[in-house]
């Protein structure tokens, strides 16, 4: 609700600086939505340093956690195998 200032109010107040609140951006990655003007070729580019970094983060946990990685690639091999007949 505004007030309208009197004579003995003084001068209005100015609304509260709202906090910035947007999530914060790691490298290599872009929050926001792609733009209309964006070209297939920049979005083929952003999609490939995407798909690297993603091969690089599973790289990275299979050196940090081999057991893990096995018992992974041994149920995907079995999944895999269920539907071969």
């Amino acid at each position: 609700m505004k007030r309208n200032p009197g004579p003995v109010d003084g001068p209005p107040e100015e609304p509260a600086a709202q906090p910035n609140t947007a999530p914060r951006e790691t490298p290599g990655q872009s929050s926001a939505p792609p733009t209309p003007r964006e070209t297939p070729a920049e979005r083929r580019r952003r999609r490939a340093v995407f798909l690297r970094e993603l091969a690089e983060a599973r790289e990275l946990r299979a050196r940090v956690q081999p057991r893990k990685t096995k018992e992974r690639r041994m149920r995907e091999a079995l999944r895999m195998r269920t539907f071969r007949i």
